[in-house]
């Protein structure tokens, strides 16, 4: 009954309070052209404030499962921030987006080097920005995340993926190798971007081998430097080792400020 009773106060509070009211922080939201963006503020002051650059930021996330690592994110003063720009899968229509969305934060006085967080399918929103733009990234980090095209888009999601690029099936087969990140990760090597991720061994929606694993197998063979957490006996779900992963949340505190 208590856990019933839980569920229906968190749901009715996301439907109740709206987009940026999933967590119990008061956000600053802004709009960047047809996207929606929010800021949950910690007390930073300068013109190089930390932010860890969260996605996916869609209506339900980051949702009251992130809590513990948020507190202890905005407690070092750093900021979380996300751009909703729906259900995108890399394109280069989302990374120009995406990129505009950097130089606001920018231009908010945030750091020039964000570590950036995704979690499930917001890891291939981010990567996709990040091998673009090695130079502005100041850790990647994961959350089971989805990195290659060739897994969980193409399997599972192929429709959203088409429409992300604008290309039929047999036309996005012709250059998926492309636009595919975990192709272009010498940049990110090249800047010395350390890699950070908490997988589960028995994820079937987002394999660990299909995704994590590949990524930091070759992100090694370039000198790179990735760490990667497994959490045995978890697949793509809610679960304290992956939301409450002290090595994951070090990460991002050391690599987001100076």
């Amino acid at each position: 009954m208590t856990k019933t009773i839980a569920f229906l106060l968190s749901v009715f509070a996301i439907v109740h309070f709206g987009y940026a009211h999933r967590l119990a922080f008061k956000p600053v939201e802004f709009a960047l052209g047809e996207s929606k963006c929010f800021v949950l503020e910690a007390n930073a002051t300068g013109d190089q404030k930390p932010w860890v650059w969260y996605a996916p930021t869609l209506p339900r996330h980051p949702d009251p499962s992130h809590t513990w690592y948020v507190e202890r994110l905005l407690s070092k003063g750093i900021s979380l921030v996300g751009c909703d720009q729906g259900e995108v899968r890399g394109s280069p229509k989302s990374v120009e987006v995406f990129t505009k969305f950097y130089h606001e934060m920018v231009k908010r006085g945030y750091s020039k080097k964000p570590v950036l967080l995704g979690q499930s399918r917001g890891g291939l929103m981010l990567l996709s920005w990040a091998v673009r733009n090695p130079r502005r990234v100041g850790g990647f980090a994961g959350i089971y995340p989805v990195l290659n095209l060739r897994s969980w888009p193409m399997k599972r999601n192929l429709g959203s993926t088409l429409a992300d690029f604008g290309m039929d099936r047999n036309a996005f087969s012709k250059v998926i190798d492309q636009h595919n990140p975990i192709n272009h990760l010498a940049g990110l090597a090249k800047a010395k971007v350390p890699i950070c991720i908490v997988h589960g061994d028995s994820d079937r929606v987002v394999p660990l081998e299909e995704n994590s694993a590949i990524v930091a197998d070759r992100y090694r063979k370039l000198a790179g430097e990735a760490k990667i957490e497994v959490v045995p006996g978890k697949g793509h779900q809610v679960d304290d080792g992956f939301f409450k992963s002290t090595e994951l949340i070090e990460f991002m505190i050391n690599r987001s400020t100076p």
